[in-house]
C-alpha cells in the first residue's frame, strides 16, 4: 500500500499553489492540501498554529505571500504582516509539532547590483517595500525553526493566475508592438517546475533529518534572459503555434518607471540545489514553450485530475 506524504500549502489561488495541486495529482504518495482565506488568513496569523496543529501534515510548504510589488510600497505593513510575520508564526507552529517547513522566496532580496549570477551566500539588500517583507518572512522562518528550507525564486510564470507571459499574449491581441525591458536580467521560471522541485525537496526533508538538506537554495529555471529576451521567445512559441504575435520594443528600464525599484540583475546561481538535493530545473526557453502551449491549448481535465479513465 502506498503511504502517502501530506504536504499543507498556504493559499489557494497562487501560481505555485495551483501547480502543486496539479503535479501531485499525478502522484500517488502525494497529497497537497491548499489552504487559504477565510480558515487560513495570512493576515490573522494568530489562528494559524491550530490550523497547522488539527492538520498535522508531514511537511508544510509556505507559499502564499503578498506580492503586489508595486502596491507594496505605499502598504508596507500589511506586507510585513502577510511576509514575514505569518511566516515566522506558521514556522513557529511547525516546529513545534516537528514537522519542516520549505518556505518560497524571492530573487528581490538583491539589490541587483552583482554582475553575475547571486549565490545564497552573496549579501541580502532589497531596494523595495516588498523584498524587505520577504527577508524578513526568510529571518523569522531561520529563527523560529531549524527544520526549513528557503527556496528563492524569480520570474515566475505558469497557465495559472496573473503573469508576465499572460500579459504579453493578451497585449499581443491588441497590439502590433509591445515596448518590453531589455536592461533587467533574470531567468523565466515555471511555476509547474518550481512545483516538481517542490514536491522532490519535501521527499527529501521527510527522508532524512540531514542539517545539510536544510537552509537556503536558489530554485529557478536555467539560462538569463532580459523581460524583452522573454517577450520574444514567448511570441515566437505563439506563432508556431497559431497564436497573437507581436514585435518587441527593447526599451531601457527608466522609460518603464515603477513605484518600485526591481534589480537590474536577478539571476540566481542553483548549483547548490543541484549538489544537495539532485534538483535541476530545464532551460528557460523550454519551460517557456510548455506554459505558453498551455495557455493556448488548456490541457483536459481528466489530465490535470490524474484521471484518465474514460
Amino acid at each position: 500500500m502506498t503511504v502517502q506524504k501530506r504536504l499543507l500549502v498556504t493559499g489557494r489561488e497562487g501560481q505555485v499553489v495551483r501547480s502543486l495541486l496539479e503535479r501531485a495529482a499525478l502522484q500517488p504518495d502525494i497529497e497537497v492540501l491548499a489552504l487559504g482565506r477565510p480558515e487560513f488568513d495570512l493576515s490573522a496569523p494568530e489562528a494559524l498554529p491550530a490550523v497547522i496543529k488539527d492538520i498535522r501534515p508531514d511537511v508544510v510548504v509556505s507559499a502564499a505571500a503578498y506580492t503586489a510589488v508595486d502596491q507594496a510600497e505605499t502598504e508596507e505593513e500589511l506586507a510585513r504582516v502577510i511576509n514575514a510575520q505569518a511566516a515566522g508564526v506558521i514556522a513557529e507552529a511547525a516546529q513545534a509539532l516537528q514537522i519542516p517547513v520549505i518556505h518560497i522566496s524571492t530573487d528581490y532580496v538583491f539589490d541587483g547590483n552583482k554582475l553575475s549570477a547571486y549565490v545564497e551566500t552573496d549579501p541580502v539588500a532589497p531596494v523595495s517595500a516588498y523584498g524587505r517583507t520577504k527577508l524578513a518572512g526568510e529571518e523569522a522562518v531561520a529563527c523560529a525553526t531549524g527544520d526549513h528550507v528557503i527556496l528563492r525564486t524569480a520570474w515566475v510564470h505558469s497557465p495559472f493566475g496573473k503573469n508576465f507571459l499572460k500579459t504579453m499574449l493578451r497585449l499581443a491581441e491588441s497590439r502590433d508592438t509591445v515596448n518590453v525591458v531589455a536592461d533587467q536580467f533574470g531567468t523565466p521560471t515555471s511555476a509547474l517546475d518550481i512545483a516538481d522541485a517542490v514536491i522532490a525537496v519535501a521527499r527529501n526533508l521527510v527522508a532524512s533529518r540531514d542539517p545539510a538538506l536544510r537552509g537556503v537554495f536558489h530554485l529557478t529555471n536555467s539560462g538569463r534572459a532580459s523581460w524583452a529576451d522573454f517577450a520574444e521567445e514567448i511570441f515566437k512559441v505563439s506563432a508556431g503555434l497559431g497564436g497573437p504575435v507581436a514585435a518587441v520594443g527593447r526599451i531601457p528600464a527608466k522609460e518603464y518607471p515603477t513605484p518600485a525599484r526591481r534589480p537590474a540583475n536577478s539571476q540566481l546561481d542553483c548549483s547548490k540545489l543541484a549538489a544537495v538535493h539532485g534538483v535541476r530545473l530545464p532551460h528557460w526557453a523550454q519551460s517557456t514553450k510548455m506554459v505558453v502551449s498551455r495557455v493556448l491549448e488548456p490541457l483536459p481535465a481528466s489530465i490535470l485530475t490524474g484521471d484518465t479513465q474514460s
